[in-house]
């Protein structure tokens, strides 16, 4: 499971990172809401830790534009503000769940589990992109009518891509959750490239609509905003 810990406090938010990778969560941190905001618009995850005390644009702020858009990740926020007006607020303006500082950690988790139980959904054995799709249980991937031949880790990857559609994932994330590799090196990036190409060029290749993009020192997306 990824999670977003967004605290401007670099102890606290790197107290947070360590705990939880101990429990075994995937953690980014980002000190500000602008690259909070920045973090879960352009990538995956499944659960977001929301400080509410920041500098610039504060915690509810951001809070409500992530709503605005649509996104449905769980929010937790964390905060010193313990009247009740201010709990009303944030739970008014769409977090999940609201944690006052100072909290026991095991709080904390039992939380996190909690919200992250709610947020899972029965799973999909169908995962479709305009003309693309995937069968997770027959294992096949098909284009219009036509089928695609795909590796086993082809059709893991494009599984990902699809999971993550119209969002960039990066190397890094497809190193830990597509290859299950911790850490990147460039050799293990050049293995994701070629299969990027291979991909590519049977799900892309025949067709005039392109799904797959690279974006250049990011990563790749999978989505229909592109067809360059």
């Amino acid at each position: 499971m990824r999670i977003l810990v967004v605290e401007d406090e670099r102890k606290i938010a790197d107290a947070l990172k360590q705990g939880l990778e101990t429990e075994g969560y995937q953690v980014t941190t980002a000190l500000s809401g602008e690259d909070g905001f920045y973090c879960l618009t352009t990538a995956g995850y499944d659960l977001m830790l929301l400080d509410l005390m920041l500098p610039g644009r504060d915690g509810i702020e951001i809070l409500q534009s992530i709503r605005k858009k649509g996104i449905l990740t769980p929010i937790l926020l964390l905060t010193g503000l313990d009247m009740v007006e201010d709990r009303v607020l944030g739970l008014d303006s769409g977090a999940d769940d609201y944690l006052v500082k100072p909290f026991a950690f095991p709080e904390l988790l039992a939380r996190i589990r909690l919200l992250l139980r709610r947020g899972q959904k029965e799973p999909q054995h169908l995962l479709k992109l305009a003309d693309l799709e995937i069968n997770l249980l027959s294992h096949r991937a098909i284009r219009g009518a036509q089928s695609l031949e795909l590796t086993v880790k082809e059709f893991e990857l494009l599984e990902y891509l699809l999971q993550h559609q119209g969002k960039v994932v990066s190397r890094e994330m497809l190193a830990q959750d597509v290859w299950l590799i911790r850490e990147r090196s460039t050799p293990l990036d050049n293995v994701i490239d070629v299969t990027i190409a291979r991909l590519r060029r049977k799900v892309d290749g025949p067709f005039e609509q392109k799904l797959i993009r690279t974006i250049r020192g990011v990563g790749f997306c999978l989505g229909e905003a592109d067809n360059g």
